[in-house]
């Protein structure tokens, strides 16, 4: 049986709240985060079990969002995060890398791959704005000329333009003929042979700042850590620290991590939670594939145990050079956990670039290794939610948020469950800098922006529009989304291939199509999904849908 893809990613910002006597406060520095194919519940403040002492801190400091969507990919989630804008009005309706001919035949620019130039970045206008604008990590929106990060606005940074691969230096993609391409300030840059990819972005990104701190000029700096994204590498020291830790399956994993989620108020107790027939429990596997399979996910953990250190490095040096109090702080994943398999990946159908790496117990999540987090342990991260990364259901599309605003929050350490899209980031980040969005740039004509600041929330009100729709697309995953109420389109065989009704509020699994009791809501909603498409030039597809995915529910 052949699984599911997912994906993850994490964004963390700092911010300068006016203070109440309207004293005139300094801009306020920006720090994004984001972790890659990172699980809702898989950080301690989301109810996850693995050690991450300051991302709890900071869930203490600032606010938890609960109700937080980005889009079912990585590099989709990334167009939106950065433009505020839908992402096939930037240019992501389709990753670049993926063997999509359907779609590429019709040169739709919403499905070109790359970063549209009817979009303006963050970093763009924030340097406008007297900002220095740093990048370290994960791109992934265009690796042609002219759409390098350092082409977008950002004046210092250290990337991979590609989707993912090692995490070490040996510069093996995620699967052939993939590549892995690392660039300093646009030119191809060679990695030290101690190379660990947390590591060396942190250690990046300091540099950037502490080269430029003696100007006082405020910063934006993006952190897209590849954490976690597959092929799943970690220190050995810090897999040690997880020897045991899954031996219980994921079949516990995943009620002990709904437990959690009950205690903490996200979900209801009485809930139906979403339970995924395609996935064999763990006590019908072979003793050896439950050691390669907890093995793999005592991994998966110290791959966030040590991403959450080294975001620990940066609010560190922050605190040590007097820059933290000024500090805006979000914490994001780009997605959900990623349920993908290895041989699923294109490239590896035939087994044998897999084979090349060395697999063995002892070696699993080491140099020279290739393991994955597998569609068993995300669906035990995406509980109670339906499947994970990729889809358009609440396990693809929901993602952990956290955001910290400079000084003491009025709402320190509470939950909050507004809806908040990952489009509402960036006019978030203008409303707090004083910074406006033009109708063009650079001789071209800019896209509204279609996502609502936050401040009054961080500053502990609410949102002017609490029930604006939303639409999704992405490899025939189609859904629209408004208050409690979402309609849902998968393709076969992972859904019925026609729109289905759910009530979020009592059923956020997903589990009970409420067509037939509400049809004029769904007509409703089907008509809001059909004028989005046509405001987003999103190309309504169907019998198209990618060979990969189709692959993960056969095998």
């Amino acid at each position: 049986m052949k699984y599911i893809p997912f994906v993850f990613c994490v964004i963390l910002v700092s911010c300068q709240p006016k203070q109440e006597t309207g004293t005139p406060q300094p801009q306020p520095n920006i720090l994004l985060i984001v972790a890659d194919d990172l699980g809702f519940s898989d950080i301690g403040p989301f109810g996850s079990e693995i050690q991450t002492p300051v991302l709890n801190q900071m869930a203490t400091e600032g606010v938890r969002f609960s109700n937080f969507y980005v889009l079912p990919n990585c590099s989709p989630t990334r167009s939106s995060l950065l433009t505020g804008n839908d992402n096939h009005v930037a240019g992501l309706g389709i990753m670049s890398e993926m063997d999509y001919p359907a779609l590429h035949r019709l040169q739709l620019p919403g499905y070109s791959g790359a970063l549209s130039k009817q979009v303006v970045t963050i970093p763009e206008l924030l340097r406008t704005n007297n900002y220095h604008t740093y990048m370290v990590g994960k791109w992934h929106l265009g690796e042609e000329a002219g759409e390098d990060p350092y082409d977008r606005g950002f004046e210092e940074t250290f990337i991979l333009g590609t989707g993912g691969g090692s995490h070490y230096p040996d510069g093996k993609p995620l699967a052939p003929p993939q590549h892995m391409v690392y660039t300093r300030n646009g030119i191809d840059a060679e990695l030290p042979a101690d190379f660990y990819s947390s590591h060396n972005y942190t250690d990046s990104l300091i540099r950037f700042i502490d080269k430029n701190k003696a100007d006082q000029k405020p910063f934006f700096a993006y952190l897209s850590y590849t954490a976690v994204h597959d092929p799943l590498h970690a220190p050995k020291e810090y897999i040690e620290k997880y020897r045991g830790k899954f031996d219980m399956g994921w079949d516990s994993l995943y009620n002990l991590r709904l437990d959690k989620l009950n205690k903490l108020g996200i979900v209801k107790p009485d809930i139906k939670p979403w339970k995924n027939s395609t996935i064999p429990t763990w006590k019908s596997l072979p003793k050896e594939l439950q050691q390669q399979y907890a093995r793999d996910m005592e991994v998966y953990a110290a791959m966030v145990d040590y991403l959450d250190m080294s975001i620990g490095r940066v609010l560190e040096y922050l605190k040590r050079e007097g820059l933290y109090e000024n500090t805006l702080i979000i914490f994001m994943s780009d997605n959900g956990a990623n349920g993908a398999i290895a041989e699923t990946y294109p490239g590896n159908e035939d087994g044998q670039y897999l084979a090349s790496f060395n697999n063995t117990l002892d070696n699993r999540g080491l140099p020279g290794s290739y393991v994955v987090q597998g569609p068993g342990w995300a669906q035990a991260s995406s509980a109670p939610f339906r499947f994970f990364k990729l889809f358009t259901s609440e396990g693809g599309i929901k993602a952990p948020l956290m955001v910290k605003m400079p000084g003491i929050m009025k709402n320190a350490g509470q939950w909050n469950k507004s809806y908040i899209h990952v489009t509402d980031v960036m006019p978030t980040l203008l409303d707090l800098t004083g910074t406006s969005y033009p109708s063009e740039f650079k001789g071209h004509t800019i896209h509204p922006l279609i996502g609502q600041s936050i401040t009054p929330v961080l500053r502990g009100g609410e949102l002017a529009h609490p029930e604006r729709g939303m639409g999704y697309e992405m490899f025939e995953m189609k859904a629209y989304l408004k208050g409690k109420w979402k309609i849902l389109r998968l393709p076969v065989p992972m859904g019925t291939g026609e729109w289905e009704l759910f009530d979020l509020e009592n059923d956020p699994g997903e589990t009970t199509d409420v067509s037939a009791q509400y049809p004029e809501m769904k007509a409703q909603l089907v008509k809001a999904w059909q004028e989005y498409a046509r405001e987003n030039e999103v190309h309504d597809h169907r019998g198209h849908y990618d060979s990969l995915y189709r692959r993960s529910f056969s095998k």
